[in-house]
Order: C-alpha cells, then structure tokens, then sequence
C-alpha cells in the first residue's frame, strides 16, 4: 500500500485551477515537512530545506503557513488523515479482532515507508512534559491511536483469542510501542518491515505464530 498523497484533482484535459495547485503545493510542502520532522526534530527543522524538498520556494510555503509551528500542526493534522484514510479501511474490513491488530501493524509499516516513521515519537520525545500546542497536538494523536489498540485487544479478550494478563492499556501501550521501534529500525528493509512489525505486534500480544503468518490480501 503506497499511495501518493499530491493526487491531481482535476479531470483529463482540465487545466488546473488555482485552488488545484494551491492543494498540490500545500500536500507536497507538507509531506516533506513530515519527512524534516522525522529526520531533524522540531527544533532543527528548516523551513527553506522544507519548501526546496517540495519543489517549491520558501515564499510558497509561507504563503500557505504562518511559521514552523502552524506548519508542524498542519503536518500532524496530515499524518492522522492520510493514515485514517489508508491505514483505516484495512482495519475495518476485518471481522476479528488480532487479524485487525495484525493488519494496523502491516499497515503502519507500509504507511511509513515514506521516511515519515520517526515523525510522531521525535515530536512526542521533544515536547515531553511542556505544555505546547505541538507537544498537545501530537499526544492528541497518540492516545488516539492506542485507545483503537486498546479497545481491539479488549474485544480480543472477549473472544478468547488475546490472553488474559496485563491490563489492555498497558498491553495498548506495548504494542504501540513494539510497533514504532520496529518500523524505525526496519526503514528502508521493506516487504520485510511489513512481516516483522507483524510479528513484533504478536509477541506482545502472546500470539502463536499461525495468525501472525497469514498475511491480509491486498
């Protein structure tokens, strides 16, 4: 799964219109700021670098942002869109949920694929125990997405195909965490990222290997 996030908006034909190529700009500017982000941080972030990796000038970027902040709450608002709109219908297609929880492993493992995998944890490590609209915005996201993890390993349980053990929450918060460290230390290895951040996932989740194995078609 790899989809490209500066889709073209118009028809065959069509020449573009300036809200068209206002969206393009903003897209491409902001997923090379999640890119910055990942790979620099907050604070050594550099706007220009930012605009020259999208293709476009410094002026481009700040005529859609204000400053660094109101561009890294964009790129936040951004990396939770576009992984609800891929990552998502995967997870909801699936009945049962340890195949739901197997599929959002694979799925955040293709996701990140665009060098964007470090993104989240840098934010969250940077603004840790400031009160920031960054540090806010980005543990928004985060108790997000281990509230979904919780709730599947809660209905996991119900089903008899989670082991009991430790509190869900606290199981939620090592399989986001097994799943993050696994896909930043597998960057650039996929199809294997995708396999492994499975099994990573499993293991936490006391698994035996057979549904961790079977692979969801695409």
């Amino acid at each position: 799964m790899y989809v490209a996030i500066a889709v073209s908006r118009t028809r065959p034909g069509e020449r573009p219109t300036q809200a068209d190529r206002r969206a393009r700009s903003r897209d491409a500017l902001l997923e090379a700021a999640a890119r910055g982000l990942s790979r620099y941080g907050y604070g050594h972030l550099s706007l220009e670098r930012v605009a020259r990796d999208a293709g476009y000038t410094r002026g481009a970027l700040y005529h859609q942002f204000r400053d660094k902040q109101e561009l890294t709450l964009a790129v936040i608002d951004w990396g939770i869109g576009t992984w609800q709109q891929e990552v998502g219908p995967l997870i909801e297609r699936e009945t049962e949920p340890v195949a739901a929880l197997l599929t959002l492993a694979r799925g955040h493992a293709v996701y990140c694929r665009r060098d964007i995998a470090r993104m989240a944890i840098a934010l969250r490590l940077e603004f840790s125990g400031q009160d920031h609209p960054v540090g806010r915005e980005i543990e928004r996201g985060y108790e997000a997405l281990v509230c979904l993890c919780e709730g599947l390993i809660q209905d996991g349980r119900r089903a008899g195909a989670i082991p009991a053990g430790v509190p869900s929450r606290t199981l939620a918060l090592a399989f986001v965490g097994a799943l993050e460290g696994t896909v930043i230390a597998l960057a650039g290895h996929d199809p294997h990222d995708e396999t492994l951040a499975a099994r990573a996932v499993g293991g936490v989740l006391g698994l035996d290997s057979a549904p961790i194995a079977r692979r969801t078609d695409p």
